[in-house]
């Protein structure tokens, strides 16, 4: 029987342990420094059992998913290393900084343990133990950054474990991994934070930013609303490569003020162009590390009882609908209604069904 040791079974630990536990010779334990977590873990069935001792959870175990926040990972990686844990024991994480972690672990190399870097770039809006789902992992990238110490044989067993979860495994240096997460994700997180607060201090003089950012505003800044302690630690760790994003980033800005001050139409036309030709390379609606919105806008004619009758049709057909809004606003927002799912099998049912009705739908 392997064991498999699961610190902090929130939503990335609970949706790692429900594709583990029940599966044959494998036993899942779910560790918590807080006890009022312990009762939850059993409750919602996640893990086989539960504790707040690390020692319980870490000794004899074959597998360690470390999924603490990532201020705290340097934390229980020394901890782990004082103790003497099974060989061939693995270790591994899921936060978005790598080569940092990477790197901390080398100097707590401990014979027959090993440490494998690991980002599955999944998640939802909802987070803690209660939104863990089997499905979360399924189709989405999952990165592994195996130091050059890690023997092949150890990383093969973690992945033969992973493929459990249904995710693409993909194997990358933990240095490339930050600068592209970086790119991709941390660097978007600082423009969408920077982008509201500024502003916010414009309605600080004129409510009608306030009023008037309902729409596509809203949308498109989502991700500044994400949680800050967690966002510090993200962006200290990786903060080298974040300085250099952020310059890159003052030239990108630093063309488009030389462009308008050049009056130069033809070059702006260019660099949207080039933005719509990259960006229609980009895979539609597959999980990626920033989290997908299940949503769509539906064109409907104004007439009485229309809102009820599509609401009523998805009813009907067992659709969960997590929220629908009636646009007031329509500068940036392609429909009348934005309809918002949980799950990507609800919207693709709503579409099929919508269709049918002749309705008029876009994708954001």
């Amino acid at each position: 029987m392997k064991k498999i040791a699961i610190f902090g079974v929130g939503l990335i630990g609970g949706s790692l342990a429900l594709c583990f536990k029940g599966k044959p010779g494998l036993h899942v334990i779910g560790y918590s420094n807080n006890p009022n977590s312990i009762p939850k873990y059993l409750k919602y069935g996640v893990v086989d059992e539960a504790t707040t001792s690390i020692e319980d959870a870490a000794i004899d175990a074959d597998f360690i998913f470390l999924c603490v926040p990532v201020g705290m990972l340097e934390f229980y990686l020394q901890r782990l290393h004082d103790m003497k844990l099974k060989a061939g024991c693995i270790i591994t994480d899921v936060g978005s900084t790598k080569n940092s972690i990477v790197q901390f672990s080398e100097t707590l190399q401990q014979k027959g343990v090993y440490f494998i870097g690991g980002h599955p770039m999944a998640g939802k809006e909802k987070s803690g133990v209660e939104a863990a789902t089997l499905h979360l992992f399924e189709n989405a990238f999952y990165v592994l950054t195996p130091s050059k110490h890690v023997p092949d044989d150890a990383y093969d067993k973690l992945v033969e474990l992973l493929n459990m979860t249904k995710a693409q495994i993909v194997r990358i240096d933990p240095h490339k991994h930050d600068e592209i997460v970086g790119a991709i994700s941390h660097l978007p997180h600082i423009i969408a934070v920077a982008l509201v607060n500024q502003i916010s201090r414009y309605n600080n003089s004129n409510d009608l930013y306030q009023l008037l950012a309902a729409g596509g505003f809203r949308d498109i800044t989502r991700i500044a609303s994400s949680e800050p302690v967690i966002w510090r630690d993200i962006l200290l760790h990786n903060k080298t490569i974040i300085l250099e994003l952020l310059k890159d980033w003052n030239s990108e800005i630093a063309n488009f003020i030389q462009l308008l001050n050049d009056d130069n139409g033809d070059g702006i036309e260019q660099e949207f162009i080039r933005a719509g030709a990259f960006r229609s390379m980009l895979p539609e609606r597959r999980k990626g590390i920033i989290e997908s919105q299940y949503e769509i806008y539906v064109d409907v004619p104004d007439e009485p009882g229309i809102i009820g009758r599509i609401t009523t049709k998805l009813g009907d057909h067992r659709v969960n609908l997590s929220n629908i809004q009636v646009i007031e606003n329509r500068m940036d927002d392609p429909g009348v209604l934005r309809l918002s799912f949980r799950e990507e099998v609800d919207m693709e049912k709503a579409v099929e069904l919508l269709k049918e009705m002749d309705c008029l739908i876009q994708f954001i």
